[in-house]
């Protein structure tokens, strides 16, 4: 698979095969995702990898654990055009696969709460960062969790990034025992996509090219 390949068939999974995935792959992945860029080398990143019985303990762990206010926005308040109207059509194409109507208020949650369960993935890892970093170090964890995606598709496997884990944070930093110092940034689901889900079937749209680019 060449690097293109990879990119196009990229997307965000949300229901898993219960398929294992090996250590020796997601450590042999993780180590060559660390190549990413990084400013000045600094490399922020703080991985912790949940594999096997780990998610199984995760899960239960996880389930009774309440909403929390989180460390940081996930969207800006009052989202404006165009970007409000990618996030509302997203959503809308989202339920529509699954055929949970708009005002299927219950149903819609039902599908939200399923970010608890890892969407049934076998692994995942969740990324934190020193909270003494700024902006240009929480660039350098979107370089390597996109870098960590495409080698994922390479070795046959499929991802989804969970920002949704910041409204936990607490929770989660306590399970894997991570130091007060660091911040969670979001979690990873990994696995094989269940190719008969049809949330799967999902595949996001991008705006024209000249909305968003010119030269100069």
């Amino acid at each position: 698979m060449d690097v293109s390949e990879a990119v196009v068939r990229r997307k965000s999974i949300r229901q898993f095969l219960p398929d294992p995935v090996e250590d020796d792959t997601l450590r042999s992945l993780l180590e060559l995702a660390a190549r990413a860029p990084s400013g000045g080398n600094v490399q922020p990143w703080r991985i912790y990898v949940l594999n096997g019985d780990s998610v199984t303990r995760f899960r239960e762990f996880i389930a009774d654990r309440p909403v929390e206010a989180g460390e940081y926005d996930i969207y800006p308040a009052n989202l404006w055009e165009p970007y409000r109207t990618n996030r509302f059509n997203l959503g809308e194409q989202m339920y529509a696969t699954l055929g949970i109507a708009r005002e299927d208020k219950a149903g819609r949650l039902e599908q939200f709460a399923k970010n608890d369960d890892l969407f049934g993935a076998p692994a995942a890892l969740f990324c934190f960062i020193d909270r003494g970093m700024g902006s240009p170090q929480w660039s350098d964890l979107g370089m390597f969790l996109q870098t960590f995606m495409l080698l994922a598709q390479e070795a046959g496997l499929d991802t989804c990034s969970q920002e949704y884990w910041s409204v936990k944070h607490r929770a989660v930093s306590e399970f894997v025992g991570a130091p007060d110092n660091e911040m969670l940034f979001c979690g990873m689901a990994i696995g094989k996509a269940d190719p008969d889900a049809p949330i799967n079937s999902l595949l996001s749209e991008r705006m024209p090219f000249d909305q968003w680019a010119r030269f100069v």
